[in-house]
């Protein structure tokens, strides 16, 4: 088969797969053996030749990739950018990543914003199937994926490859990890230049935002329907103690969902509640960038999680030091952590729906439809936003995990609402302006 029409494979693995190869192959006297053999599975059906300097590319990227084993969400974010990188190195420009000039990443910038749609997938799919305890490339994976939006979804539209468009968020993002990347081989003496450093016009692909974004967040009128149902359904089905305490978790703490689960960085379990000699409680965490954090718990959630152990779990109100029990557990098996967002995930949309249909059966449609297109991320920032108004943004700040307070101040809109308050009785014509102006003098 010709570059021509490859069709890509993936190559990197989940990072627990990938560290267990980085400790494979450097336990082998030849490392690049074990790389060739594993590069030779992943291409095996696709008819294409693997380039000569492939395995040096390959060992390159898991060598960087390996020194962020301690943050599964980043790790992610780097595997997906490189290996965009190496398969249009190999495959479209036939090139090694180690020789790219700024011309070179010019091209490639382009390629992202407007792939070839056989490049294109219209699901995510996980990249390796397990056959027989061996990995083998999924053949419905693709480097770039189209989604529709949740509304649109539920409506029958399917994704179509010619709406694929990479967003400004994820090119902004691709800068920062192909610089970050490029600055690696540099100090590796693996290659000469940083092209992304070279290139003055980032602005053509970038644009500058010369205001604050609005924070992605539910209003009240949607938060207060949402926990309200939620401890209505409650107070007759004690399982829903669980769901109460979840929503509580992802708003009064503002905790990600990745922090409500367990995975290779930390499992959390009831022992994080730690109550100190001052009869305060806290939660401890370790979040996006492997960072461990401290969070002070409000009465709301305190009694949130005293109503979730004793009538759900069947637990003493207050967590014991050591105790091992999951922060939050499958739902017929207490004792058992979760390992995937999804089950939490879904939990919540179903939330966000069923008071979405309350909302609409008022009359209220723009509410209802805008809590529709809600994702959980939302809940995180609807109780920083909340909190910023009433409490010391530096508490807030090292409550959230935000670096500076900087970022935190992106949830004051103080401003924006003078700012939308003052537009408000704006005229259409000039003539009602000057109307105006007569009457009030």
């Amino acid at each position: 088969m010709s570059n021509k029409y490859y069709v890509p494979r993936p190559v990197f693995d989940t990072i627990s797969k990938v560290l267990n190869q980085y400790d494979v192959f450097y336990a082998d006297d030849n490392p690049r053996q074990g790389i060739r053999r594993w590069l030779s599975s992943c291409f095996a059906e696709s008819n294409v030749t693997v380039p000569s300097y492939a395995q040096r590319d390959f060992q390159a990227i898991l060598n960087f990739l390996y020194s962020y084993r301690g943050s599964t969400d980043t790790f992610d974010a780097y595997r997906r950018d490189l290996e965009r990188l190496l398969q249009w190195s190999w495959f479209v420009r036939e090139q090694s990543i180690l020789k790219h000039k700024r011309e070179d990443l010019e091209s490639f910038i382009e390629f992202c914003r407007k792939p070839y749609k056989r490049w294109i997938g219209l699901k995510t799919v996980a990249r390796f199937k397990r056959v027989d305890g061996e990995a083998i490339p999924n053949s419905e994976w693709r480097p770039f994926t189209v989604h529709v939006s949740k509304k649109d979804h539920k409506a029958g539209m399917d994704p179509s490859k010619d709406d694929y468009q990479l967003s400004q968020p994820a090119l902004k993002v691709m800068f920062g990890i192909l610089s970050s990347f490029y600055n690696y081989l540099l100090q590796e003496e693996l290659a000469q230049v940083n092209p992304i450093a070279l290139m003055r016009q980032k602005s053509k692909y970038i644009r500058t935002e010369n205001t604050s974004p609005i924070v992605r967040r539910l209003s009240d009128r949607q938060w207060e329907t949402v926990i309200n149902l939620a401890k209505l359904r409650a107070k007759s089905e004690e399982k829903e103690e669980r769901t109460v305490f979840i929503l509580s978790c992802l708003y009064s703490m503002y905790l990600r969902i990745s922090e409500l689960v367990a995975s290779d960085r930390w499992t959390p379990t009831m022992s994080d509640f730690i109550k100190d000699a001052d009869g305060n409680w806290w939660f401890k965490t370790v979040g996006k960038g492997n960072k461990a954090r401290q969070i002070a718990v409000s009465d709301a959630m305190l009694e949130a999680l005293v109503y979730y152990r004793k009538a759900y779990l069947s637990l003493p109100p207050y967590p014991l030091m050591g105790e091992t029990t999951p922060l939050v557990g499958h739902i017929n098996n207490h004792n058992a952590s979760i390992k995937s967002t999804r089950p939490i995930r879904q939990l919540v949309q179903q939330c966000f729906d069923q008071a979405a249909d309350k909302i609409e059966s008022s009359g209220e449609l723009h509410e209802a439809d805008s809590l529709r297109l809600a994702t959980v991320h939302w809940l995180r920032h609807t109780g920083i936003s909340d909190d910023v108004k009433i409490r010391p943004r530096e508490h807030v700040r090292d409550d959230a995990g935000h670096s500076s307070s900087a970022v935190t101040d992106r949830y004051i809109d103080v401003e924006l609402k003078e700012r939308a308050r003052s537009a408000k009785d704006k005229p259409m014509m000039v003539e009602e302006h000057q109307h105006s102006s007569k009457k009030k003098r």
